[in-house]
């Protein structure tokens, strides 16, 4: 069973034992999670749920793990001809959600 959640603007699939990272949520690490904007289902016996946009009747939950920093992305801007050049670095939060389990109701 596996079901497409969003979270952050961005869309993840997921299943049940899987760590999902996704944009940092004000929750402490320890804490259960429940992410209810479900976009889909697909069941073990093969049915698929498509929410219009989203699954009432679904629930997934989680443990919030950890918050981290992903890897810098450097950003740059070079001008030809003048001798300039800026290098900036960015490292983006984000956090890991381990998924306990989906439920069909």
């Amino acid at each position: 069973m596996y079901a497409i959640v969003e979270s952050g603007g961005k869309q993840y699939k997921v299943e049940a034992g899987q760590l999902l990272h996704t944009e940092k949520l004000n929750v402490a690490p320890g804490e259960t999670v429940e992410l209810d904007k479900v976009v889909m289902v697909k069941t073990d016996d093969g049915k698929v749920l498509v929410g219009q946009p989203y699954l009432t009747n679904v629930k997934v939950t989680g443990t919030v793990v950890e918050h981290a920093r992903a890897r810098k992305v450097l950003v740059g801007q070079f001008i030809p001809r003048k001798g300039h050049k800026t290098i900036k670095g960015h490292r983006q939060w984000y956090t890991t959600i381990k998924i306990e389990k989906i439920e069909v109701k």
